[in-house]
């Protein structure tokens, strides 16, 4: 487990994660790089930027909005959803661990295939987290702890809903609805 202020952790926070879209992670980057600042400094200063864009917007979630769109185009060439039934022990072979196999990630027991973004969630990749599972829980509470990366969202506040919301209507523009979560 790494230190509460690793450079991993600096760059996979939220607020860094949403600089990231627009390019500040690669200024932090260099930051704990080249110079003698501690990676805590660089997470403050990612902060600040981070708190600076969202307090440019309301705070209902448009910053993440931005940041989504700068991540990829929504697709215009998408197959009708399918509603096939795939249970949770199917699912977790399309973790992005056999390149051989389309990756899967679940939002609400909708399965979406993410096959076309391997440097997002193939393996050892960043999102890697919500491959092969239903994460909701995870992607609402904007969290890359394995902890968080269960179906049951029931406890999102309102917040966090809203950015689980934002993430489905995200992974609806971009990648196809191949099945849906079923029980064993």
């Amino acid at each position: 487990m790494s230190s509460p202020n690793s450079w991993y952790e600096t760059l996979t926070s939220t607020p860094a994660l949403v600089a990231g879209a627009i390019g500040v992670s690669i200024a932090a980057i260099f930051a704990v790089g080249g110079t003698n600042r501690t990676a805590g400094q660089v997470k403050e200063q990612v902060k600040e930027v981070a708190h600076t864009l969202a307090t440019a917007e309301d705070s209902k979630g448009k910053t993440a909005q931005v940041a989504a769109s700068v991540m990829s185009a929504p697709s215009t060439e998408l197959a009708p959803p399918k509603d096939d039934p795939i249970t949770p022990s199917q699912l977790s072979q399309f973790d992005g661990s056999d390149p051989s196999k389309p990756i899967y990630v679940a939002i609400k027991g909708r399965v979406f295939d993410v096959t076309a973004k391997p440097e997002m969630y193939g393996k050892g990749r960043g999102y890697n987290i919500f491959a092969g599972k239903d994460a909701s829980k995870g992607l609402g509470m904007s969290s890359l702890d394995i902890k968080d990366a269960v179906p049951d969202y029931s406890s999102l506040n309102e917040t966090q809903m809203h950015t689980l919301n934002q993430w489905e209507s995200f992974f609806e523009k971009r990648y196809n609805v191949i099945g849906k979560v079923t029980s064993e």
